[in-house]
């Protein structure tokens, strides 16, 4: 990846994690004391908007007494950031805003620095409410480290929240002109095209994964790979990282019939249509990585 590169959507930030601050074991208690304090609330995947379709901020006052709490670091003013995540099973909280959304419709339309702390704190969050229990001997676990920590009360072990390799690809034709898109059986009948991913599977490297992710799904051998850049993306805890490659012979496309339906080789000119809002298809949303390896060959 060059200097020129833009990095996808939810990775543009640069924050303050603060991680230095995460020994202290009175600092969730302090700050959830302080006014001053910046807090990201979440219910399941989404967090309160105010008229603007940004996040809206909440003091910690406003905070449901249910909700799981980590510290995500300090802003430019030094001010405390924090995480309350609500169970998506408990009723939407009542707080002062506009609406509600999630990372996945939303978060390609936020400034970077709100969009980074967004996919940091669902990553962390998520896990907070999932992992109440030690995997290896299931006794219960305390919540260590300021939310970045979890330490089992029966056995001593600690956990940290997992993140998941998987690979995306956009697949270029040999002559580097036309676009390989794929139609996921997950979507249903809705006509929409993406890039091709899949997990890392162990011992496997990326480039491995690379090319047997695209073979499984598209049937097409690949030549020549290249990185692109990567993002968080908390579905439900992956690092997403993205590739262009191109295919040794495009007439080897086919897709694999269960997990993949149908793919379809595109022009730029209808790739442009469809960011555009017309044509035949539908894209995947501004804040995935798919589209912006999508956007990326269209500028090529």
């Amino acid at each position: 990846m060059t200097t020129k590169d833009v990095p996808p959507p939810l990775a543009r930030a640069v924050i303050d994690r603060a991680a230095e601050e995460r020994l202290d074991e009175g600092l969730l208690t302090r700050i959830r004391a302080d006014r001053d304090t910046r807090v990201l609330l979440l219910h399941g995947d989404r967090a309160p908007l105010d008229e603007n379709s940004a996040l809206r901020w909440l003091t910690p006052e406003a905070v449901p007494g249910d909700a799981v709490w980590a510290f995500l670091g300090r802003d430019s003013q030094h001010r405390a950031v924090a995480v309350a995540a609500v169970s998506p099973k408990a009723d939407e909280p009542t707080v002062d805003a506009a609406g509600w959304g999630s990372l996945r419709v939303v978060g390609g339309d936020l400034d970077a620095d709100e969009a980074g702390r967004f996919v940091q704190g669902l990553s962390l969050g998520r896990w907070l409410l999932d992992a109440p229990f030690c995997p290896a001997c299931g006794g219960a676990t305390e919540i260590r480290q300021a939310g970045w920590s979890r330490r089992c009360v029966v056995c001593g072990r600690q956990h940290f929240p997992r993140t998941d390799p998987a690979v995306i690809v956009a697949v270029a034709s040999s002559d580097g002109e036309r676009l390989l898109l794929g139609r996921n059986a997950a979507w249903g009948d809705i006509p929409t095209y993406s890039t091709f991913a899949g997990f890392v599977e162990a011992g496997e490297s990326l480039e491995t994964t690379v090319e047997r992710e695209v073979a499984e799904e598209a049937g097409v051998r690949l030549d020549r790979i290249v990185y692109r850049g990567s993002q968080a993306w908390p579905y439900p805890r992956s690092l997403m990282l993205g590739f262009t490659a191109f295919a040794v012979a495009d007439d080897e496309a086919r897709p694999d019939g269960e997990e993949i339906l149908d793919v379809r080789w595109f022009t730029r000119a209808e790739i442009r249509e469809a960011l555009a809002g017309g044509g035949d298809i539908r894209l995947p949303g501004p804040a995935s990585i798919a589209r912006s390896l999508i956007v990326r060959w269209v500028g090529e």
